[in-house]
């Protein structure tokens, strides 16, 4: 065995045991963010049937607050209306990165201006 083989397969060996230790930890995280929800379900009933936006106890306070999020099913439509209305601070600016190459693997000669890029390569290992 070469010397490369042998430090490859302790390198190896190493990164799945880290790994499987990662996602051991990610599920017992999971785990405890499931509790979690159970618990501000619990305290957002509280705070409902008392009608209060919060309440005090002797560990910490408790806030309601509104979270509010947006979405189209109709892409098509919001972009029709965001144009009408010149509505395009509504959008995020964020680039969508696998229509970007294809984008410009189909126009090679096309750089949108101001455009950057970053790329690393990484090592996928795979469990025997």
């Amino acid at each position: 065995m070469s010397e490369h083989q042998a430090t490859a397969d302790k390198l190896v060996k190493a990164y799945i045991k880290i790994r499987d230790k990662r996602l051991e930890l990610e599920k017992q995280i999971r785990d405890l963010e499931e509790q979690q929800e159970v618990i501000q379900t619990e305290l957002l009933t509280i705070c409902k049937d008392t009608g209060t936006d919060g309440l005090k106890t002797q560990y910490g306070t408790v806030s309601r607050k509104l979270n509010k999020r947006y979405w189209t099913s109709d892409w098509d439509s919001f972009v029709h209306f965001l144009k009408e209305q010149d509505a395009f601070s509504l959008l995020q600016q964020r680039i969508n990165g696998t229509n970007m190459d294809q984008f410009l693997e189909e126009n090679p000669d096309l750089h949108p201006p101001g455009l950057n890029a970053d790329q690393t390569q990484t090592i996928v290992i795979v469990k025997k």
